[in-house]
């Protein structure tokens, strides 16, 4: 069954919006920022889900213990974020429509934390707030036949992945699948399920505008909730990400390197055999002597193999 939400003029903005930014990115190459970046938005992302949830641990810190330095800090708060850092360098072997991975996802990020880590509850349970409770989620009897209806509506609906993404966020934390972990586990999984189409929300700090936003983000799942629809959440969600896709485009005034160029490329033809007009097509501000400069460096450092000769030069990535 298809969770209830209703598609207003808003959404359908804030839509279009979103769309123009994500051309804009692609169209600067800024889907895959340059390594340094890359790390720095994954330790901020980290650094505010976590923080969400009540974790100490500062940037610099996690910036730490990625490096294998020693940090100061409560057990749990240093086990909560290695578990996170696992989880995010496999990001990618990650399947966003299989509940198994789910599963296994939240028994990495809650290892040694809980009892029942990558298990779904079948206990009840309600969250308090100041002495009150603010959602009674549904039934432990409930929860696999309501999260098997989520992801049946996360792969059959035909609605846009942006809308979805927001839908299966509230519902997730609505449905609270898990004993612990379900803040943490529903950001991560939009991120996941975005990533499929859009891979710039691998490198997107989402989480740090929510943290900044932390307020108005419960207060709009408690109001979704009363209302008995995902609606005031979608809007909320879809006016994050414009933002964060807002701040890439404000910081980044990119020059891409060779080596940039090569492995944009990469991930755009895989194993593919191309040549060196295929290869300039995809960055047509570049010229003919540059794209030639590029290849012979690639092949150089044995990350290219080459066939052929002149005209008829093939190139082809490595495994």
């Amino acid at each position: 069954m298809r969770p209830p939400y209703q598609i207003t003029d808003n959404i359908l903005k804030l839509v279009v919006a979103i769309s123009e930014r994500l051309g804009e990115i692609n169209a600067t190459h800024l889907y895959k920022p340059p390594t340094e970046l890359r790390k720095k938005n994954r330790i901020k992302t980290i650094q505010s889900s976590l923080e969400i949830e009540g974790n100490t641990l500062t940037e610099e810190q996690i910036t730490a213990l990625l490096d294998d330095k020693r940090v100061m800090a409560p057990r749990k708060d240093i086990l909560e974020v290695q578990n996170a850092i696992e989880v995010y360098e496999q990001l990618r072997t990650f399947n966003p429509n299989k509940l198994t991975d789910l599963e296994k996802t939240h028994a990495i990020l809650m290892h040694g934390l809980i009892e029942d880590a990558g298990k779904l509850r079948t206990k009840n349970v309600g969250i308090v707030k100041d002495s009150k409770v603010e959602h009674l989620a549904p039934g432990g009897d409930m929860v696999r036949g309501l999260i098997n209806d989520l992801f049946n509506y996360l792969k059959t609906d035909k609605d846009i992945l942006l809308i979805k993404s927001c839908v299966f966020h509230y519902e997730f934390e609505f449905i609270h699948p898990f004993i612990d972990g379900n803040g943490r586990m529903g950001r991560l999984w939009q991120t996941l399920i975005l990533m499929q189409q859009y891979p710039v929300f691998e490198f997107l700090p989402v989480e740090s505008l929510i943290k900044e936003n932390q307020e108005a983000y419960y207060k709009v799942l408690s109001i979704s909730d009363k209302s008995g629809h995902s609606t005031p959440f979608i809007e909320f969600m879809l006016g994050i990400i414009l933002q964060a896709l807002g701040n890439l485009l404000k910081t980044q005034n990119r020059t891409l390197t060779t080596q940039d160029r090569i492995e944009l490329y990469k991930d755009i033809i895989k194993e593919n055999q191309f040549s060196r007009k295929d290869y300039l097509q995809n960055f047509k501000d570049i010229s003919q002597a540059t794209a030639s400069r590029d290849l012979k460096w690639a092949v150089e450092q044995q990350v290219l193999s080459k066939t052929g000769d002149k005209r008829l030069t093939k190139y082809q990535f490595k495994l």
